[in-house]
């Protein structure tokens, strides 16, 4: 009997249809078993057979890509990824989706160039594919297999900063490190929005692809009473505010006297992710040490444990996410088995960490 992930495909462009099926189905853990033009025709392939994850564009004909992700998320939870274009109105849609409970999203691989397109969307689209599967879909509405087809060589975050041979000295300004993955947007909106206005500079990491974390980082802010920001270079940490790493670049701590700034920088994937959390956490233990609190919460993989244990090591106060409300258990569990935590919490009782903890 097979165990590959079944994937159904809905968009109405028919090459990007095409596009999106031959992608997934290169790889031997996934299986597109049927693709469909809009939520109409979709809802008639669900009676024959329902997938182990939807692939949802957002904007199409008869019915929108938000509305059947509700009413799947309504009669059914299944994880869903969303698969839009990278424009303004694109990222701004994605972000509705991703509240109403879609798990992760991906930009939609261009079609000028077919060769191209497959190259440069393959390994997203499969990790995130399978990322979803292995998500509880249901901590997201109260709130692996095969390798994929393109490996990125792993790098770690030597590839960025050398390790802290030693934390700067104690200072009042306390700063705190969140970063999550999948599962992370809905979780983040958790956190932030039940912080008061007066709280801890926070720094963050998302993985989410180039151009969405603007728009993110735009609707929390409209949610929260903190201001949140996506981190422009120089940008000072400070009470009531956080800053998230913009899709595609790498964020860096730093410190010049009793004050903290990010520092935005390209440079290699780290953990196959660009930002990185293990990258954030490490100049966090490089530049804050002690003065810091970090939280590492949903998302699949390791990136983010070996940055939280380098934190914990230099002696920052260190929190996991607990299973029981994790989307995906899998970064705060490699952390936990690292020995990088002080202490696992659920998801609620993370803000009183954080306000315990300033």
């Amino acid at each position: 009997m097979s165990t590959s992930i079944k994937v159904l495909v809905v968009d109405d462009s028919a090459v990007v249809r095409q596009v999106l099926s031959e992608v997934l189905n290169a790889d031997s853990g996934i299986e597109v078993i049927a693709a469909a033009s809009d939520p109409i025709f979709a809802q008639e392939k669900l009676k024959k057979q329902w997938p182990d994850v939807f692939v949802l564009d957002v904007e199409m004909p008869r019915m929108d890509g938000i509305s059947f992700l509700r009413k799947i998320m309504a009669e059914r939870p299944t994880p869903v990824v969303i698969c839009s274009s990278i424009t303004e109105k694109g990222s701004e849609t994605a972000m509705q989706a991703l509240a109403a409970g879609a798990v992760g999203i991906v930009p939609k691989p261009g079609i000028g160039n077919r060769r191209t397109a497959l190259e440069d969307a393959g390994s997203d689209l499969i990790r995130a594919v399978k990322a979803a599967a292995h998500a509880n879909v249901r901590n997201l509405r109260t709130q692996a297999t095969a390798s994929p087809a393109v490996v990125m060589p792993k790098l770690n975050a030597d590839a960025i900063l050398p390790a802290a041979s030693h934390a700067m000295a104690q200072t009042t300004e306390r700063i705190v490190a969140i970063g999550t993955s999948t599962g992370g947007t809905q979780a983040l909106e958790a956190v932030l929005t039940a912080l008061p206005r007066v709280s801890p500079g926070i720094v963050i990491v998302q993985h989410m692809p180039e151009k969405f974390t603007a728009s993110f980082a735009a609707r929390l802010n409209s949610l929260c009473q903190i201001e949140v920001r996506e981190a422009q270079n120089g940008d000072r940490v400070m009470p009531g505010r956080a800053l998230i790493a913009p899709g595609g670049r790498h964020m860096l701590l730093k410190r010049n006297g009793a004050q903290y700034h990010v520092e935005v920088v390209d440079g290699p994937v780290v953990n196959r992710h660009r930002p990185s959390v293990d990258v954030l956490f490490r100049s966090v233990a490089k530049f804050a040490g002690r003065n810091a609190l970090g939280v590492i919460m949903t998302g699949m993989g390791d990136d983010g444990a070996r940055g939280l244990k380098e934190m914990h090591d230099a002696g920052a106060t260190t929190v996991a996410q607990d299973e029981a409300t994790c989307v995906v258990y899998g970064m705060p569990k490699e952390a936990v088995k690292l020995g990088g935590v002080d202490r696992s919490t659920s998801l609620q009782a993370i803000p009183a960490e954080i306000m315990k903890y300033a």
